[in-house]
């Protein structure tokens, strides 16, 4: 299956590049994590789409190919008003509200999108994320984000070496085509992370403050729709007890603890963690396969 090039708007008319794979069916949104790009999500997508879905995989603002704001803003309250008005423009094409599936940054802007407009989407999908996180987690996140994220690297193979130190769990691949879609060449001719450096000045990553924190309590306590929190079993992020009280807040919530997944969940135990998702979507939003 060969997924198709379209293009969104987020709140400020930003353009927001996106790719869909499937024909027919619930849209689910699949939005991934600060400093990625929607390839994260590509093999979770065509999985998606063939049990009947139309998958949605999309650049935020400000990552991949999608516009580099000229506002500047990057805060959490823009992402979750630009997955708003992203899962407005799916029901309105594809007739049916979307499923969210947000990993970190993806889920705090989905979540938030639901605490201001609760019908927004059907469904919720948190990969890796709750209102509460561990701040020692968040800040080696942060301090592998904030690396060379102006000097860049001469070639990808450092980049690539990069990756390799901060994901030591990880088997490096052995093709750098895969990482090259998360970098950018720039006139320079070094290589920078596929994001606008901005991004991190406006607090747009994992870290979050009390006041963030008590919103997305809010927001959870308010859930009226079904959700799924996925979670990495050896998740640097989201503690057993993060988790426990996620599903004590929300109303109508379920876990999938994935074994051996850190924080990156789709990228160390992709298959596994496409199957969570797909059993809950069949589950509580059975969809007819279209051939």
């Amino acid at each position: 299956m060969i997924g198709r090039r379209m293009t969104f708007r987020g709140v400020e008319g930003n353009a927001l590049a996106a790719t869909v794979w499937g024909e027919g069916g619930r849209p689910v949104l699949l939005l991934h994590g600060g400093g990625q790009t929607r390839q994260a999500f590509a093999g979770a997508a065509r999985r998606i789409a063939e049990a009947g879905y139309v998958a949605v995989t999309v650049d935020q603002r400000g990552h991949g190919e999608s516009e580099w704001v000229a506002s500047g803003r990057y805060g959490f309250e823009e992402f979750g008003r630009d997955a708003a008005a992203l899962a407005e423009q799916a029901a309105r094409q594809w007739g049916e509200t979307p499923v969210a599936v947000g990993a970190s940054l993806g889920g705090i802007a989905s979540l938030l999108a639901l605490g201001h407009e609760p019908g927004v989407f059907a469904g919720l999908v948190l990969v890796d994320v709750t209102p509460r996180i561990d701040p020692e987690g968040v800040g080696r996140i942060l301090g592998f984000m904030k690396s060379h994220v102006r000097e860049g690297f001469a070639t990808v193979e450092e980049a690539a070496d990069a990756v390799a130190a901060y994901l030591p769990h990880r088997p490096r691949p052995k093709s750098l085509e895969g990482l090259k879609k998360n970098l950018r060449l720039g006139e320079d001719g070094r290589w920078r992370w596929h994001w606008d450096p901005r991004f991190m000045e406006d607090h747009a990553g994992p870290e979050r403050g009390a006041a963030l924190q008590e919103e997305l309590i809010r927001a959870t306590r308010s859930l009226a729709v079904p959700s799924l929190l996925v979670r990495g079993g050896a998740s640097e992020l989201v503690r057993e007890e993060h988790a426990r009280e996620y599903l004590a807040l929300a109303r109508d919530a379920e876990m999938a603890d994935i074994a051996g997944a850190r924080h990156m969940v789709a990228g160390d135990r992709n298959d596994v963690f496409t199957q969570a998702i797909l059993d809950f979507l069949t589950r509580r939003f059975p969809t007819r396969k279209v051939a």
